[in-house]
């Protein structure tokens, strides 16, 4: 028995690394003091509207009195191939073979379990990568391994492989011919890849590429998993609104599991996420704002003496001045920026900081002008 008189039990949250921001406290104090307020740039959360075609559709769906259903309705699953054919080439896939998600966070922290990987199952992650890929393994029991490259993992046999292009943090893209080496080798050893490709829709230097490609997949789907995002393209990150598209026969496992856990994306946002899918003028327009946002920031971390690594896409600059991360936190804390310590994603990014460009213009600004001063 415990201390408490309840049976010892293991405590999952034990298991896990600390919540990442909850470690700057001390910095974003240090930020908000100056005097012209603070800049924080230190995580993604959109800030600008959400397009009226999106909240008009929302509007229209909310007087739907029953259960949605955890599929997903026709239109949406309609409206979600749709979209991942006109933007993203992702060929061959059919309505069977998506499913939306309460956001993709946390569907990333729960698909290892839903697969029935656990206990003695290795899951392979990014070397550089956003915290929820080791969580997702360790919630289940498994061991996350870090690794960004098959020669790396030797002669393992992983269960799952997350792959992230564009990643968060870095901006590095993936491209075809690693996309379809990684395919080939986990096809070989009969793991599955899950991709979280969030900021698919936001190139910059390079073109980023989906796994469900056909110059990736050859138009097969088989052992493949995409994770997409309406946070970031669509402003939609209040909305919890994601979904799951591959290889039908892992959507019906993650479906009956879904079906039995109550995970259902609300009605009124399956109506908002397809007018959203359905719409490719508003991502277009957003994607100009990061644009231009990411020019004045890039152009001014730059004359500030720092040097950008990979950002060649996403919604962040991966930038270093060489030094310990936590160091470059309160370096730019003093001047009212905060920002990401690249150690939140691993320790090879330690010597790195994540600066987000979802900040307004105004604030975009501000930081430039103190960047620059």
């Amino acid at each position: 028995m415990g201390t408490s008189g309840f049976p010892a039990r293991r405590r999952v949250s034990s298991s896990l690394p600390d919540f990442p921001w909850d470690t700057i406290g001390a910095a974003r104090a240090r930020a908000s003091a100056h005097i012209d307020g603070i800049v924080d740039l230190s995580v993604g959360t959109p800030v600008d509207t959400v397009d009226s075609v999106i909240r008009e559709a929302l509007t229209a769906s909310s007087g739907f009195p029953g259960y949605p259903t955890t599929i997903g309705t026709p239109e949406l699953r309609a409206a979600i191939v749709g979209a991942m054919d006109r933007r993203y080439g992702a060929g061959g896939l059919d309505e069977s073979g998506v499913l939306p998600v309460i956001g993709t966070k946390e569907a990333i922290a729960g698909i290892v379990s839903t697969l029935g990987i656990g206990a003695g199952d290795v899951v392979v992650i990014p070397e550089v990568a956003y915290p929820t890929y080791e969580v997702g393994a360790l919630l289940a029991g498994a061991t996350p391994v870090r690794a960004d490259s098959t020669v790396q993992l030797g002669p393992t046999s992983p269960a799952l492989i997350f792959l992230n292009s564009p990643s968060n943090p870095t901006g590095k893209v993936l491209g075809v011919d690693h996309l379809r080496k990684v395919v080939s080798w986990a096809r070989e050893r009969g793991a599955i890849v899950v991709s979280d490709e969030c900021y698919l829709g936001l190139a910059w230097d390079s073109e980023a590429v989906s796994v469900l490609d056909r110059r990736v997949s050859d138009g097969d789907h088989t052992g493949l998993i995409a994770v997409h995002s309406l946070s970031k393209v669509s402003n939609l990150a209040s909305y919890r609104a994601g979904f799951l598209a591959g290889d039908p026969s892992l959507i019906e496992e993650v479906l009956a599991v879904r079906k039995h856990s109550g995970l259902i994306v609300p009605f009124p946002v399956q109506g908002a996420m397809t007018a959203a899918l359905n719409d490719d003028r508003h991502v277009d327009e957003q994607r100009e704002r990061y644009r231009t946002r990411r020019e004045t920031l890039l152009a001014a971390v730059r004359s500030a003496g720092f040097r950008v690594d990979h950002s060649e896409a996403g919604l962040y600059l991966w930038a270093t001045r060489d030094e310990d991360s936590r160091f470059t936190l309160d370096w730019l804390a003093d001047r009212g920026i905060l920002v990401a310590p690249g150690d939140f994603y691993g320790p090879s990014g330690n010597r790195h900081v994540r600066m987000a460009l979802t900040a307004t213009d105004e604030r975009i600004a501000a930081a430039a002008s103190r960047l620059t001063a």
